[in-house]
């Protein structure tokens, strides 16, 4: 667990050290957000996110990693938005298939949500442990 938190605190400062640099450059910020949401750091996080999203406007892997930060807010709207917007780019991401199918299981609507996990498991057969992984489970 230790080098877990060590490397995760390595690539945090390199993180910081890429966007005092780079401040416009996007991709650290989402980056950050994902790493930021994975640790329960959420308010941080959407911020990040927010910020890429200034930058690089509609782009899906901060799309994403903004529904994993609402998805861990348990702001299952949100999650549900912004994986949406995933899917209408990339149809078949497995991770915003299965996070926005946990959101809808959270929402009470079981047979979407299902449907979405088993749409993302048919894509990714590894993606329920991959998401356990980050704590999101149905």
């Amino acid at each position: 667990m230790r080098a877990r938190s060590t490397a995760a605190a390595t690539r945090t400062a390199t993180r910081r050290s890429t966007i005092e640099r780079s401040p416009e450059y996007a991709s650290a910020f989402n980056s950050r957000c994902y790493e930021r949401a994975i640790v329960g750091d959420t308010a941080k996080a959407l911020a990040d996110c927010n910020t890429s999203l200034r930058l690089r406007p509609g782009d899906a892997p901060t799309l994403d990693s903004r529904a994993f930060t609402y998805l861990k807010m348990r702001d299952w709207d949100k999650a549900i938005a912004d994986y949406d917007a995933v899917l209408r780019i990339n149809p078949t991401q497995a991770s915003s298939l299965f996070g926005r199918g946990v959101a809808r299981l959270r929402k009470g609507d079981a047979p979407s949500g299902n449907a979405d996990i088993a749409a993302a498991k048919a894509r990714q057969a590894d993606i329920a442990a991959e998401m356990a992984a980050i704590g999101v489970t149905p």
